[in-house]
């Protein structure tokens, strides 16, 4: 992984924006957007920077030699961060980027998931967070309460994202749990991710530990949450009735 992904929330602060044409233009409509104060290059308090000129790399060492975090413009050698396309259903925010190898490519997925994406999934976004509570009533244990929420928000499920139609009550009130202990076995066709069934990818996703042999291969492991617990071990039985769920990967198809 090139970068690491972060939401930077800038509403309010101060940003830097060195440049003119349309390339700085596109830059203050993002920052301004996001409720950033556009500000010249010599505000002390402002801690990120926008560079859109033709001879970037004076301007890239000054504002680095301050201690900023800066963007430049069609120079991704000299960003310390780069924008991704975005995708907006406030306040769900889908950022893809490419880590400055192809605006193009990043564009064209953006425009890919735009389609996709229901136009009121932040609709559900704005539920859940008002349930909050009444889900840590429901569900005290933090694992439990992510099951329940992966469970539902599953393909085909109550609250599936992708349907469009989110009955936030309904699934509160309907006594939906599932069981404390789960156990899924994975088995691993060949070491390429992209050989997992869907149903894998989400287990992986919905674990709260990975069992798995030492030589399991790291791309695979990548695809569970990061903080999942991976236990280097040969053998599930003696995991099975922990409480959560335990995926086993099983690397015998290889």
């Amino acid at each position: 992984m090139h970068s690491l992904p972060i939401f930077v929330r800038i509403a309010g602060q101060p940003v830097i924006l060195i440049g003119s044409g349309e390339a700085a233009d596109a830059k203050r409509r993002l920052i301004e957007r996001a409720g950033g104060i556009v500000v010249g290059e010599g505000d002390a308090a402002a801690r990120l920077a926008f560079v859109a000129e033709d001879e970037p790399d004076a301007a890239a060492a000054w504002l680095k030699a301050r201690g900023l975090l800066i963007n430049v413009a069609d120079r991704p050698d000299l960003c310390d961060f780069t924008l991704p396309a975005i995708v907006d259903r406030d306040p769900v925010i889908v950022a893809v980027g490419t880590g400055g190898a192809s605006a193009g490519l990043a564009a064209a997925l953006r425009q890919r998931i735009e389609a996709i994406l229901p136009a009121r999934l932040g609709d559900l976004a704005r539920a859940l967070h008002t349930a909050r509570a009444r889900m840590r009533a429901k569900w005290p244990d933090a694992g439990a309460r992510r099951r329940a929420l992966g469970e539902v928000l599953a393909p085909g499920g109550l609250l599936d994202p992708l349907g469009g139609i989110y009955e936030v009550d309904e699934w509160l009130e309907s006594g939906h749990a599932r069981s404390a202990a789960q156990l899924y076995t994975l088995g691993l066709r060949s070491s390429d991710p992209e050989d997992l069934t869907l149903r894998d990818v989400r287990m992986l996703g919905l674990a709260d530990r990975i069992v798995h042999p030492a030589e399991t291969p790291a791309a695979i492991l990548d695809r569970a949450r990061a903080d999942a617990a991976r236990i280097v071990s040969e053998m599930a039985d003696e995991w099975w009735d922990m409480p959560g769920l335990t995926v086993f990967i099983d690397m015998a198809g290889i």
